[in-house]
């Protein structure tokens, strides 16, 4: 169980693990921003130059269920501070990049940084936030993320328009570098020590978490999710400007509105997912709304005028969902095994979110290839719809009181 501790020691635990969890998500976007001068720079197809985010997400996931075992080892803090260190050597190799290949290397070592954050940043707030406040613990680490994507186009866009893309690139590396200075300032907040066997408890195999179907339920509940929101993300603007005849400009407010609203969202969701205890029951509601408004954009019930604003539900809707689903895995999966385990049952768990974004383009490229624009748009309602079931069934699974240590 969480310790309750005062409000400035929570609040000070939130801002350092939420700053960090911004870089990360910046960080997923700094080749994509940089495409249009990575690709004259070295005579690269969308095709080739996309492999470096089908390397970073792959690397990230893999890295995921693994860099779990190291938070549970030794210790979430430690593990956060080389994830932030491998982002900024993502940046510098890429600052330095002479060809392909030190992209990909470039992408590897980002996607390898990319990869602690959720078993790290979920580690520390479980284990310190107090529990009445995990809730607006858990809006604040989204709203973090959505932050770092909505920065990151226009600060790196802006750089390399003046001073060039390796500036731009030397520029993430100096956040990367100011997220760490703040792990290190901070670290009063995050007396992250590995988690031992206590006397008394149940011990367990570390691998023992594999057993336990809920976990499986909340990595299918992730992918589900983000293989949803890896459409939006990815095709939202030629989507809208297809299916509903908007301009360029307009269809990329869409995109924008849709992300704002997200984050708008996480923290209405943490507000609620604080006062309720019926956390299945909030995505259920809020990610059924967004399906159902999914559906009247893919049967054409929705005129084009009103489309930015029907993407901007579905956001709003999906990101009041957020702190709820992360409350949901704690409950449904962590606590069985107490905080000798967060680690590694995030890690597995938030894997599915980078094997969603992974196939994403997979599943959704050739279908907008093909103009199957209203497909996309019902495939979008139908993950929603899984991604509650398995957020149901994970609610639902039995699990016994005792809460095993892990040896």
């Amino acid at each position: 169980m969480a310790a309750s501790g005062a409000p400035s020691r929570d609040l000070g635990i939130i801002a350092v693990v939420g700053f960090a969890h911004g870089t990360s998500h910046f960080f997923h976007l700094l080749l994509p921003a940089l495409y249009p001068w990575l690709m004259p720079e070295f005579d690269l197809s969308f095709a080739r130059i996309g492999l470096t985010m089908t390397a970073f997400f792959v690397v990230s996931g893999v890295g995921q269920a693994v860099a779990g075992f190291a938070v549970d080892r030794f210790g979430a803090r430690q593990v956060l501070l080389a994830g932030v260190g491998l982002l900024g050597a993502g940046a510098l190799v890429l600052a330095a990049a002479n060809g392909f290949p030190a992209l990909m290397l470039a992408a590897v070592l980002a996607g390898l940084g990319n990869a602690v954050f959720h078993p790290a940043d979920f580690s520390i707030l479980n284990r310190h936030v107090s529990q009445r406040r995990l809730g607006h613990a858990f809006s604040v680490h989204g709203l973090s993320g959505y932050l770092g994507w909505a920065l990151a186009p226009v600060f790196l866009a802006g750089l390399a328009a003046w001073g060039g893309w390796r500036v731009a690139a030397l520029g993430a590396a100096g956040l990367a570098a100011a997220s760490l200075i703040a792990l290190i300032a901070g670290r009063r907040w995050l007396p992250d020590a590995p988690t031992h066997s206590e006397d008394g408890q149940v011990r367990t195999s570390s691998f023992e978490f594999l057993k336990v179907g809920a976990v499986w339920l909340c990595f299918l509940f992730f992918f589900f999710l983000t293989l949803a929101f890896g459409a939006f993300q990815g095709f939202g603007v030629p989507l809208l400007q297809a299916h509903f005849g908007l301009s360029l400009p307009l269809a990329a407010t869409g995109l924008t509105t849709f992300l704002l609203a997200g984050a708008g969202g996480m923290v209405i969701g943490g507000i609620l997912a604080s006062r309720s205890a019926g956390h299945e029951n909030l995505i259920a509601i809020f990610l059924a709304l967004a399906a159902g408004i999914a559906v009247l954009l893919a049967l054409g019930l929705v005129p084009g005028w009103a489309a930015v604003p029907a993407f901007g539900a579905i956001g709003l809707c999906t990101g009041m969902a957020g702190p709820s689903r992360d409350i949901l895995v704690r409950r449904a999966a962590a606590a069985r095994f107490g905080a000798a385990a967060y680690g590694r049952i995030y890690g597995l768990v938030y894997s599915g979110l980078d094997a969603g974004l992974a196939l994403s383009p997979l599943v959704f490229g050739p279908l907008m290839d093909v103009g199957a624009f209203a497909t996309v748009l019902a495939i979008i309602a139908v993950l929603k719809i899984l991604a509650v079931a398995a957020a149901v069934a994970a609610s639902r699974s039995s699990l016994p009181a005792a809460r095993p240590v892990t040896i």
